[in-house]
Formats: C-alpha cells, sequence, structure tokens
C-alpha cells in the first residue's frame, strides 16, 4: 500500500507543480501540503483523473495553532472507492484570507465549510450560504479555537420577569476563564462534592503527625 501511495505521491507532484508543496506517508496515509489558492485546481484533478477518481469528500476540518503567523490548517479528507485508496490534503490560511469554496466540486462541501467556518472562523470564498451551522443565531467568537474561554462570552437562561429566553455574560473570574490547564479548579471557592472528605483527612493526618 506505502508503494502504491508513493507512486500516486509522485504523479501528483508532477501534474500539479506549484500546486502540491509536499507530501509524505504515515500511518499508511497520504498526506499532501497544497497552496491556497489552488484548492478547485487539486480538488477537480483528484476527482476526475483516472489514475486517481477521489469521487468522495469524506470531510473537511480545522486544526488551530494559534502561535503561527498562518494560524489554521484546513484539511480535506477524500476517498478512492474504485482504487480503495484514501488522501488528506492539507493547507495554511489565517483569520482573514479566505480558502476557496469546493462546493462546485463536491456537494458534501457546503456542510463541512459552514461547521469550519462556525467553529474556527476560517472563511471560504463563494460558498453560497456560509451561515453557522451548530451554534446558535447571534453566537459570538468561533469555540473550537484555541483562545476561546472554556465557558464562552455569553449565558443562556430564562427570564421570569421578561418572559423569555435572554443572554446574558458570563460573571466567572479571569483566573478561571484563562488558566494553564495544570490547576483546572483555580479561582473557584467552593468546595466540590467529595472534596471536604480529602480536606478532613488531611487534617487528621496532620494531627496524627503533631502528636507523634
Amino acid at each position: 500500500m506505502d508503494e502504491k501511495l508513493a507512486v500516486l505521491a509522485e504523479y501528483l507532484s508532477g501534474a500539479l507543480p506549484g500546486a502540491v508543496l509536499g507530501s509524505e506517508i504515515r500511518h499508511h496515509e497520504l498526506c499532501c501540503k497544497i497552496e491556497r489558492e489552488a484548492v478547485p485546481q487539486v480538488l477537480q484533478f483528484l476527482r476526475d483523473d483516472p489514475k486517481c477518481r477521489f469521487t468522495v469528500l469524506v470531510d473537511v476540518c480545522g486544526v488551530d495553532h494559534p502561535d503561527r503567523p498562518m494560524r489554521f490548517d484546513v484539511v480535506y479528507n477524500l476517498l478512492s472507492m474504485s482504487l480503495n485508496q484514501r488522501i488528506r490534503l492539507k493547507l495554511e490560511t489565517d483569520e482573514e484570507q479566505p480558502v476557496p469554496s469546493a462546493v462546485g466540486l463536491f456537494n458534501s462541501a457546503g456542510w463541512w465549510e459552514r461547521e469550519t467556518w462556525d467553529l474556527f472562523g476560517v472563511y471560504f470564498s463563494d460558498h453560497p450560504d456560509l451561515r453557522r451551522i451548530l451554534t446558535d443565531y447571534g453566537f459570538e467568537g468561533h469555540p473550537l479555537r484555541k483562545d476561546f474561554p472554556l465557558t464562552g462570552y455569553v449565558e443562556l437562561k430564562y427570564d421570569e420577569e421578561q418572559k423569555r429566553v435572554v443572554y446574558e455574560p458570563v460573571q466567572l473570574k479571569q483566573e478561571f476563564r484563562s488558566f494553564d490547564f495544570l490547576s483546572p479548579w483555580e479561582g473557584m471557592d467552593k468546595i466540590l462534592p467529595g472534596d471536604e472528605k480529602a480536606s478532613s483527612a488531611d487534617a487528621e493526618d496532620a494531627a496524627g503527625k503533631g502528636a507523634a
């Protein structure tokens, strides 16, 4: 299988010069890094070329690397049922530079691109209906970004006086909103259920050591 993927990688590099920037085989899967503006060209070639026939777009997803200038990877996973092969395409972009939409080539891309826009904020140009798909109307931010606060910006509740559902800003300590993942409960004052037993046991141990 790896030999066939290596042949395919060499074939794509020769057929799409400038569009395919590099490739590697990892876990028996071929992953190609491509130029952002070349997305339609590469996808159409993979779909229509008789040596490829990747006719199924399995999904489109995003990866956030907030420390990079081009912080997002957009990943395309395709399947060739006739050749029993898979290929993964990756490209880099940021919050401002749009990625050409693949809806004109694969109908399923409409849902995947909307999800990537909703959760990561990656914009797809020429998409016919780029709206949020998982979050609510009026939602602020993109929840799968690494710098998105764990509790969000607003909370939803039912207001008895107004007799309707309302949004209110989340009232939490800043220490909790941006914790360092080493002490997730730092900034919380209340004792969680079960913690009082551990505290009392620690106090008894300390008392016993003092008496000894």
